[in-house]
């Protein structure tokens, strides 16, 4: 078992549909897996089991109220783990409640869990590729005109993640 927490955003229709035509070309790794996400909790593969995890996470959010975002710019991101690049949609309006909800999770009994070599940046995973290249195209295809993605945040999913899938054990709601 390996548990994470995602945060399916809540986007129109029509942006949802924009990411996964992308994404069914250019994210092979992970278009078959998840869907349109911001991944808050990376997974976390020992010491844990999913009540008190799940606890944690319970804990954390108190107090958290749901919250906008806006996705304007695609960007490339080399992977800390692998020979992977990425290209993300990243927030300009979200992004500090982002990395701040990332950081909230992580403040107590997870902290040992936390990567600390690894810049965390809040996004969406549209596209991969060991070709840095051909991520740069993926990115530079998107930000050649302007675009804006908004959505909001109000629920966060504790899942566990092995063998290429995901299933959600709990959703939390935030402002609760």
């Amino acid at each position: 078992m390996a548990l994470i927490v995602l945060a399916y955003p809540e986007i129109k229709k029509s942006d949802y549909e924009r990411i996964q035509e992308f994404r069914k070309h250019n994210d092979e790794l992970y278009y078959h897996v998840v869907e349109p996400h911001f991944a808050l909790v990376f997974p976390i593969r020992k010491g844990w089991e999913a009540r008190p995890f799940i606890s944690e996470i319970v804990k954390q959010v108190q107090g958290v109220r749901p919250f906008e975002f806006c996705l304007r710019c695609a960007v490339l991101n080399k992977d800390s783990f692998n020979d992977n690049y990425h290209v993300f949609l990243v927030p300009d309006e979200g992004y500090g409640k982002i990395v701040k909800l990332h950081d909230k999770l992580y403040a107590d009994k997870l902290f040992p869990q936390r990567a600390l070599f690894a810049n965390f940046v809040p996004h969406m995973g549209i596209g991969n590729s060991k070709d840095p290249l051909k991520c740069l195209e993926m990115a530079e295809s998107w930000n050649k005109e302007e675009f804006a993605i908004s959505g909001r945040i109000a629920i966060l999913d504790v899942a566990n993640y092995e063998n290429d899938t995901v299933q959600t054990i709990q959703r939390i709601s935030l402002g609760t």
